[in-house]
Formats: structure tokens, C-alpha cells, sequence
């Protein structure tokens, strides 16, 4: 009986996401857009100790050693970037992608206009929902955390960070925007180096912001589509016509 319950179990979860993948393509195919259904992690890692005693060393008048990196063959290690996992794992920037796949098993998905599709967002906070977004030769981590800033008022904040450095991440612009019942919210910004810490950008609020009320204004059966484009930002493309 217990192995029945749990196969009953898996089936009706692979039935639940495709349910979920076919509502999205029905939704987005006309755009050509391609859909990545993106299912919850509950966060392993809680306001984590690492952004935490970068943020203590900076107050103390010392530099946070994840600034010291600024070249992608830099000899120093690069701590794991991934925001689920309290990860011991340390690499070279260029190697970054390919533990966040291998080890943390982070979906990868590729072209210029994108839609994440994210689940169950009514499971309590903190959760977490993570792609990675490949385009125009690089790649970008997108977070969209579900966390309480304040007691009781759980909020939604999404963020694209590049995996590489910040010069390069300054090279570019990237774009979220939900559209749904006639309705449209739009965020756009430059991303964030993935050196820097995701939750220093969340703590800061430099992301788009959703409070439980506007998620569910937007959502559809309790998941989020949010779409996603990326483009060369303005100044980097006239110095290159120059």
C-alpha cells in the first residue's frame, strides 16, 4: 500500500505539471515565446551568513571579498551563488554554470523573450523559484523569492542577476512584466552581478516588489507567469556604433 500511495503520488504530480506546462504554452504560444514552468524550493538558507558577515566586514571599514572580483580569470575563488543552498563549493567564475546545473539541477532555457512560469505561490514563505536564462552569449540567474520583510506580510520579489562580473553586467538591461486581466506591470533595470549577494539586492528592494494582493491580482490558479526579455543596454550600444 505505501508503494502505491507513493506512485499514485508521483503520477499525480507529473500529471499536475504538465496540466500547468499546457496552460502556459496555450497562453503564450501565440507570442512564440517559450515557457519554463518553474515548480517551489523551500529555502534551505535563511537570511544567509555569508551576505551576512560581508555586510558585518563592510560596516567594520573591511572590503567584502566578493568585491575583489572583477576579472572572470580572476585566481581567487568564487563562492556558490546559488540562493537555496548554504553550498561549501568555491570555483572560478566561468565554472559557475556549470555547478549550478550539475549540482543544484537549476533549469537553463534560452532565447531573447522568455516567459517564467512560476507555481504554488501560495506555499508559506520563504520560498524560492530559479531559472537560469541564457541570451546574447551570457547567462543570467532569475530568483523569484517569496519572504516575509515584515512579520505576517509575506511579499514577492523577483530579480535578474548576471553570472559574471559587474562591468559586464552593466552591459545590458533586462526587462519583467506581468500581463493579465487587461492589466500590465512592467520593471526594468540593469541586472546585478552574481557576485554580489541575491539577498543584499532583496533586503535593498532593488527588484521588482509584489505584495500578496498584486500576486494574486496577476496570477492564475496560484501560479505567476512572469515574461522575461534581455537586451544590450543604450550606452553600450552607442559606444559600439562609435
Amino acid at each position: 500500500m505505501l508503494f502505491f500511495t507513493q506512485c499514485f503520488g508521483a503520477v499525480l504530480d507529473l500529471i499536475h505539471l504538465r496540466f500547468q506546462h499546457y496552460k502556459a504554452k496555450r497562453v503564450f504560444s501565440a507570442a512564440g515565446q517559450l515557457v519554463c514552468v518553474v515548480n517551489p524550493t523551500h529555502s534551505l538558507k535563511y537570511a544567509a551568513t555569508r551576505c551576512a558577515a560581508a555586510q558585518a566586514s563592510t560596516e567594520q571599514g573591511i572590503p567584502p571579498p566578493c568585491h575583489h572580483h572583477e576579472a572572470v580569470h580572476d585566481p581567487q575563488l568564487v563562492p556558490c551563488t546559488c540562493p537555496l543552498f548554504s553550498c561549501p563549493w568555491e570555483g572560478h567564475l566561468e565554472v559557475v554554470v556549470s555547478h549550478l546545473r550539475q549540482t543544484h539541477r537549476i533549469s537553463i532555457l534560452q532565447g531573447a523573450e522568455i516567459v517564467f512560469l512560476a507555481t504554488d505561490m501560495h506555499l508559506p514563505a520563504p520560498t524560492d523559484w530559479i531559472i537560469m536564462h541564457s541570451c546574447l552569449g551570457h547567462q543570467f540567474l532569475l530568483v523569484l523569492r517569496k519572504q516575509e520583510k515584515y512579520e505576517g506580510h509575506p511579499q514577492f520579489f523577483a530579480t535578474m542577476m548576471l553570472i559574471g562580473t559587474p562591468s559586464q553586467a552593466n552591459n545590458f538591461t533586462y526587462r519583467l512584466e506581468l500581463n493579465r486581466n487587461q492589466r500590465r506591470l512592467k520593471w526594468e533595470a540593469t541586472p546585478r552581478s552574481i557576485l554580489e549577494c541575491v539577498d543584499s539586492v532583496i533586503s535593498d528592494g532593488d527588484c521588482l516588489v509584489l505584495n500578496t494582493s498584486l500576486a494574486q491580482l496577476f496570477s492564475d490558479n496560484g501560479s505567476l507567469a512572469i515574461g522575461i526579455a534581455i537586451t544590450t543596454s543604450k550606452v553600450h550600444s552607442s559606444e559600439a556604433e562609435m
